[in-house]
């Protein structure tokens, strides 16, 4: 075998000298090298110097060889008429791209020409491929796209959208393959546009769906004799909640939606997978079908069923406690209309002294709320607006009529033993300069004191919320709005009908499937509400406005902007003072990140 053409990985050689069991190789470049008869495959008995391009085969003849195996001599003969080492060499190449052949051992075997076309299909969309996805590299490097890029724009999408963790485009690209990286490209190539809110699809929060649905006919309590109000805002058409007094006797009514969504239906699992409405700037994603909406929501016809609870509340203690299910008559009304109802109105003007002296009697418990600003973010017709949360007489009397709802059917499940998701908050570790000023803290010292705030928690242990000045609290108010408040429905309602409700383990475990839909939820919430504040700078380029001194820390001084409802933290020579108010602009926003830099004016 020596003075051989031999290939080894691919590469000509000849081999200059044999030992026992190896074989010294020559390659084009002069190097050798010693390897095992196993590693390099017999081209031809005589070695020549390979140049230039193999000439052209006639392929054609190999149709009479289909599925038959042979010899590389064998084949090079039929080839190209002569065995010679060129000649044999151009085989082994042809051989080595497996279109036509490919090696069984050290024979060869003809593919069929169904296996040929089959493989020859899938190379002519490799290129066509590869010369596609140089074509959309190109594009990209130039911040354009067009129609033939489209679908490596959707890999790029479902990246961003955190619905896949590769695109090829992006490794092509020298694109980092995380959802923030293929936002933002997608942002720069105009393909997104940044009105468009990226976190429900991210978080994958389920889309409304459309179900029908039905209630059960049950016998209900006549209150149709009641004024019973539901006060919402303006814009709003599902009313959950309405309230109502009857002599010393308080009712609020809640909509009955434990009857359409009984305990393990298809319509209870619905619900309980989406948690909560999601309020989104730009829409709102229901907890349940709007059919259910429509059927259950209070004021919508001339009569509404619901869960009403009736108490009597004298000196701040609970009384004479009803829950059962009724017939009412609603009359729906906007906060401003009830701001002015307040004096006319005799039910309102009563409710509103009860809800006073309720909310004296938990202060004097220890209730401590802070009023940090907080801002309203809608996205509509193209436009964002940015609206601090007002507060009203109206708004105080309803707040303070479901906190008291909440605290009375706690009561009432503690004493018929029923298990229930109660609120609890331990007790914080307030200064006692902040308890004793709770009423007029300032800006700064209001921020200072949510670090003492303990975390509320939910469980089926009837502990305090010391937040609220209340030995026990639940919510109640909410069913078409909040998983939880529809759970407590429905141990409500199965108590009242005579029914098993569910135990304190069923319980604990439907409260830990929710806490962690619920961290989704607030999650997507918090960064559709901080987008669409970018969004309205990058819409707004010389926004400026008022901060607010809140902390200071080294040289670094934190701002909150309560016309944004955002923090930002600015350096500074000389520190201005705590809730020193201090003019900024807007310098910078960063869409990816949600995040904007200001400086002072």
């Amino acid at each position: 075998m020596i003075n051989a053409l031999v290939a080894y990985k691919g590469k000509s050689a000849r081999i200059v000298s044999q030992t026992m069991h190896k074989f010294a190789l020559e390659f084009d470049d002069g190097s050798l090298r010693s390897v095992r008869e196993k590693d390099f495959r017999f081209i031809h008995p005589e070695f020549v110097q390979i140049s230039g391009a193999c000439v052209q085969a006639d392929i054609t003849v190999l149709e009479n060889f289909q599925k038959e195996v042979l010899t590389l001599e064998e084949i090079t003969q039929w080839l190209f008429d002569e065995y010679s080492a060129k000649n044999a060499w151009c085989s082994y190449i042809l051989i080595e791209d497996g279109l036509y052949l490919y090696w069984q051992k050290d024979k060869v075997f003809v593919r069929p020409t169904s296996q040929v076309e089959s493989i020859q299909t899938k190379r002519d969309v490799q290129i066509f491929e590869a010369k596609n996805l140089k074509h959309c590299v190109d594009n990209i490097s130039n911040n354009t796209f067009d129609e033939q890029d489209l679908p490596y724009i959707e890999e790029i999408v479902k990246v961003a959208l955190n619905q896949s963790k590769y695109a090829k485009i992006l490794a092509n690209s020298d694109i980092e393959n995380t959802p923030e990286s293929a936002y933002k490209l997608l942002l720069r190539l105009d393909y997104f546009k940044p009105s468009f809110n990226p976190y429900p699809a991210r978080y994958n929060i389920s889309k409304d769906e459309q179900i029908d649905v039905s209630m059960a006919q049950i016998e209900r309590v006549d209150l149709t004799y009641l004024s019973s109000y539901a006060i919402d805002n303006a814009d709003s058409n599902d009313a959950d909640d309405a309230i109502s007094i009857d002599g010393d006797k308080i009712f609020v009514h809640i909509a009955d939606v434990s009857l359409i969504a009984t305990v393990g239906s298809e319509l209870d699992a619905y619900a309980q997978e989406r948690a909560s409405n999601l309020y989104l700037p730009e829409q709102i994603i229901h907890m349940l079908p709007i059919s259910a909406t429509k059927m259950c929501a209070l004021g919508l016809a001339e009569t509404s069923n619901a869960l009403s609870i009736g108490f009597t509340l004298e000196s701040g203690e609970i009384d004479h406690i009803e829950v059962v299910h009724s017939l009412i008559k609603v009359t729906n009304i906007n906060y401003d209309d009830a701001d002015e109802m307040l004096v006319s109105n005799e039910h309102l003007s009563k409710l509103q002294s009860i809800t006073k002296a309720h909310k004296k009697y938990r202060d004097n418990c220890g209730a401590i709320s802070l009023n940090l600003p907080n801002v309203d973010v809608k996205f509509k017709q193209g436009q964002v607006s940015i609206l601090t949360q007002s507060s009203s007489q109206s708004r105080e009397l309803v707040a303070e009529m479901m906190i008291m709802a909440g605290r009375v059917v706690a009561q009432f499940s503690i004493d018929n033993d029923i298990v229930m998701p109660y609120v609890i908050q331990d007790k914080g570790k307030f200064p006692q300069e902040t308890l004793d000023n709770k009423d007029v803290l300032s800006l700064s010292e209001s921020f200072k004191a949510t670090k003492f705030f303990r975390h509320s928690a939910i469980s089926t242990k009837n502990l305090p919320h010391f937040g609220l000045g209340l030995k026990v609290y639940l919510r109640i108010t909410s069913p078409l709005r909040r998983y939880l408040d529809l759970l407590a429905h429905q141990q409500l309602s199965c108590f009242i009908k005579g029914e098993d409700t569910l135990g304190k383990e069923d319980v604990k475990k439907i409260i830990g499937i929710h806490n962690t839909i619920m961290s989704t939820v607030g999650r997507t919430v918090r960064s559709s509400n901080d987008h669409y504040k970018c969004v309205y700078l990058l819409y707004n380029p010389s926004w400026q406005g008022e901060g607010i001194v809140i902390d200071t820390r080294g040289d670094k001084v934190l701002f909150m902007i309560p016309e944004l409802g955002m923090m930002t933290q600015i350096k500074f020579k000389i520190l201005p003072k705590l809730d020193e108010k201090v003019a900024l602009k807007v310098t910078t926003v960063d869409l990816v990140d949600c995040r904007a830099n200001f400086k002072a004016i």
